[in-house]
């Protein structure tokens, strides 16, 4: 089966990183449904059933998002909130639908990796940040598998940065090569 690439970007238009993997995904679509929560409910609503039925009919689901105030974009919190629900991921005994199910996380972290540790920055390793998707994972059963991470090239947060392309072509295969890795 193919791999259901949820992607959360508030602003994908104007992503460097996540819109250049959803453009590689969209070159696989025999491997990768690519489905943007932000593109497809610019107003919040969602259709539970649509998105339930949707993960169904994958084994894996990958969760791809910029690391936004060091959790994921609100529409992904929205998203698990509404569709990961009592009676369908957990909870009865019908309720099992993410159960044995790969779960994956693919995010953009922005800043640099050293950042992300306890010499760094924000005193948290990346891991730790995620940590509550794997607690999530655990809870309904899913399979959770280790995250991608691309990190950034920012000295400070919000400051403007020279972006480097290779790094991004690197970083896009590599996205790819743990996909092909984890299926």
């Amino acid at each position: 089966m193919k791999t259901l690439i949820v992607v959360a970007h508030p602003d994908l238009a104007n992503s460097r990183v996540n819109k250049a993997w959803v453009n590689e995904l969209k070159k696989h679509p025999d491997l990768y449904t690519v489905h943007d929560l932000y593109g497809t409910y610019p107003d919040w609503q969602l259709d539970v059933a649509h998105e339930q039925t949707l993960i169904e009919a994958h084994d894996k689901v990958v969760l791809q998002f910029p690391v936004f105030w060091f959790n994921c974009p609100p529409l992904l919190k929205k998203w698990l909130d509404d569709v990961f629900v009592y009676g369908w991921a957990y909870g009865s005994k019908s309720g099992h639908k993410m159960r044995g199910r790969k779960l994956a996380l693919a995010v953009s972290a922005g800043v640099r990796e050293h950042d992300y540790s306890p010499q760094g920055r924000y005193q948290y390793r990346l891991e730790d940040i995620l940590r509550p998707f794997e607690i999530t994972a655990n809870y309904v059963g899913a399979d959770y598998q280790p995250f991608f991470a691309m990190y950034g090239f920012e000295d400070e947060p919000g400051e403007d940065y020279q972006f480097n392309q290779s790094a991004l072509r690197r970083g896009t295969a590599d996205y790819l090569a743990y996909l092909a890795e984890t299926r």
